[in-house]
């Protein structure tokens, strides 16, 4: 049993149902059994069949008995399984967003769409199974067993001892299917994240015509998920037929047993016909646990999956520091002031800083730019104060209260963030739009729409902002995707903006065309903008200059020429590669 599966809410009290309902199942089992035994014995003694309709009539009862207990224990287990999985789906989805745009990217963006929608069915129809089999398991068996020591001892001896053998079989053959399934889930995520960077890159490689010969990077991708899925299904048939053939050997051997003494005429006829009818459902569920074992196994690593990331660490401090700011009501005005003392980011123990000793002080509203060469931080700062990645070393404090992170809720929620690919969700315009604003009226998404330069967009569209985009939808070009960021930000009032490379991959003339929307949007608000593209910042309050990890200036763009510096040598540099 899945070690995770006693931890979820709910669990105890469906699992006492289920158990209940299987205690009476099993005794409706033995008594169907006997009653039918009874049946053919007293037939087989030439007795008429009509004084066997009350046997006969209990007969049926209780089987049907059997079956209205196994059809509510799948209700049961089915409510159960959709509650967890929207649940587990949903904290899944909470914690994605607090451990921010940097753990989707290593972990890779088509692998956690595919667990988040594919996984949560899957580990649905895996706790729709397991919480039935192993009820089913724990009890049936054993009420089935002392039963029929108390008609036949000899019988009971044989199928407690055949039993062991069985389940380390069946462990045995399950450890072996895990490795596969193991296996072919990583090549699942692997072809989930090709299929999605493919998918991202095809304009691109059809431009360059590389179109077809990347189809056979993708088949060679596909063709290692299908040889992993058939060893897993090869693993999975002999453990089918192992059980199904060592179930068989034990019934036969039960069997000729009992033959043999009714021949010497040591055993009754009605106890034999009982123990031969119960000894196939004293191994049923064992059975049944084996086949949906290999049924579900990808439903429970996918549940293990959502619940590593879930488990994923946030750090004591943050957590703390995060259930005091729900407390106080946080907001960014222009008396508000952000410190970083020291500030320092190390992803590996031995590993480069990605910052070292980042000392900044932030006050009120204003347009702060950060620049600096290709690996020079520039994006692991935005991370930082976007509360996306809390630093290995420093401090800070906002408006006086010290903190290790900005990884809060309370934070983020007055933070607007622009990446360098913005994602375009499959649905409406103006859904997308309203990505921040979920609440916002049709007037105020048309007013947005505008401001961000997507009116000629949404008026060339047939169902003009009501049109569906994305993925099965419209395509938009970088240009446009870009500005229905901005146009989630338009619709945003909250006050702090943080940019990361927005512009990088749009060609110089789409990118004057953006800077002046983006310029108006940055009108009275915070806002954090990295970008290796030095013609934005003549219109920044501040510059901050990153080389290596660290800050190397920090001043106006006229005062950090007149001190030719690192930042007068990024000038001199862009202008002569010009």
């Amino acid at each position: 049993m899945d070690r995770n599966l006693l931890g979820y809410k709910g669990i105890k009290p469906t699992l006492a149902a289920v158990l209940l309902l299987t205690l009476v199942q099993s005794g409706s089992i033995v008594l169907l059994a006997r009653w039918l035994a009874e049946v053919l014995s007293a037939l087989f003694a030439g007795e008429p069949l009509h004084t066997q309709y009350n046997k006969l009539t209990m007969f049926l009862g209780a089987f049907l008995v059997r079956h209205i207990m196994g059809f509510i224990q799948q209700k049961i287990s089915y409510a159960f399984a959709e509650r967890t999985g929207a649940s587990l789906r949903q904290q899944t989805l909470e914690k994605l967003f607090r451990l921010g745009p940097r753990f989707a990217k290593q972990e890779g963006t088509g692998n956690l769409v595919t667990l988040v929608l594919e996984g949560t069915s899957k580990f649905r129809n895996y706790l729709e199974l397991i919480v039935p089999r192993m009820a089913g398991m724990s009890i049936i068996p054993w009420v089935i067993l002392v039963y029929i020591f108390m008609q036949d001892i000899t019988s009971g001896i044989i199928l407690i001892l055949s039993m062991p053998i069985l389940i380390v079989f069946m462990i045995l053959i399950g450890l072996a299917a895990r490795k596969h399934t193991e296996k072919q889930l990583d090549s699942y995520r692997t072809l989930s994240n090709h299929f999605v960077d493919s998918l991202r890159g095809l304009e691109t490689l059809k431009l360059l015509g590389q179109s077809r010969s990347h189809s056979d990077t993708i088949a060679r991708v596909s063709d290692r998920y299908r040889s992993a899925t058939m060893r897993t299904l090869r693993v999975a048939f002999l453990s089918s037929f192992a059980l199904d053939f060592f179930t068989m050997l034990s019934v036969a051997v039960v069997a000729v047993g009992l033959g043999l003494r009714l021949v010497n005429g040591d055993l009754a006829l009605v106890t034999g016909l009982t123990v031969l009818i119960l000894a196939p459902e004293y191994f049923l569920p064992v059975r049944m646990v084996g086949s949906d074992f290999h049924a579900t196994l990808d439903g429970k690593e996918a549940g293990a999956a959502m619940q590593q990331i879930i488990d994923e660490p946030l750090q004591e401090e943050a957590a703390a520091e995060n259930a005091g700011l729900e407390k106080k009501e946080l907001n960014w005005t222009k008396d508000s002031r952000l410190q970083l003392s020291g500030v320092g980011v190390q992803h590996q123990e031995e590993g480069p800083h990605s910052l070292n000793e980042v000392t900044l002080d932030i006050r009120g509203m204003g347009k702060i730019g950060i620049i600096g060469a290709s690996g020079a931080g520039k994006s692991t700062l935005i991370d930082v104060l976007g509360g996306f990645l809390k630093p290995s070393a420093g401090s800070m404090e906002l408006d006086g209260r010290r903190m290790s992170s900005l990884t809060t809720d309370a934070w983020r929620r007055l933070t607007t963030y622009i990446p360098q690919h913005p994602y375009i969700f499959s649905s409406t315009l103006a859904d997308n739009i309203r990505f921040y604003a979920p609440d916002a009226a049709n007037s105020e998404v048309e007013h947005a729409v505008a401001a961000a330069g997507l009116s000629e967009l949404a008026h060339g569209l047939p169902l003009g902002a009501e049109e569906i985009i994305g993925n099965g939808g419209r395509q938009l070009s970088g240009g446009q995707a870009q500005r229905v960021a901005l146009a989630r930000a338009f619709l945003s009032d909250r006050p702090v903006m943080l940019l990361d490379e927005p512009t990088a991959h749009l060609d110089i003339e789409t990118e004057y065309e953006l800077k002046q929307t983006m310029l108006r949007l940055f009108e009275n608000k915070l806002v954090f903008l990295a970008t290796h593209r030095l013609h934005w910042m003549p219109d920044m309050d501040l510059i901050i200059v990153l080389d290596q990890g660290r800050v190397a200036e920090i001043g106006t763009h006229e005062e950090l020429l007149a001190r030719r510096g690192a930042y007068y040598e990024l000038i001199q540099s862009q202008r002569e590669g010009a």
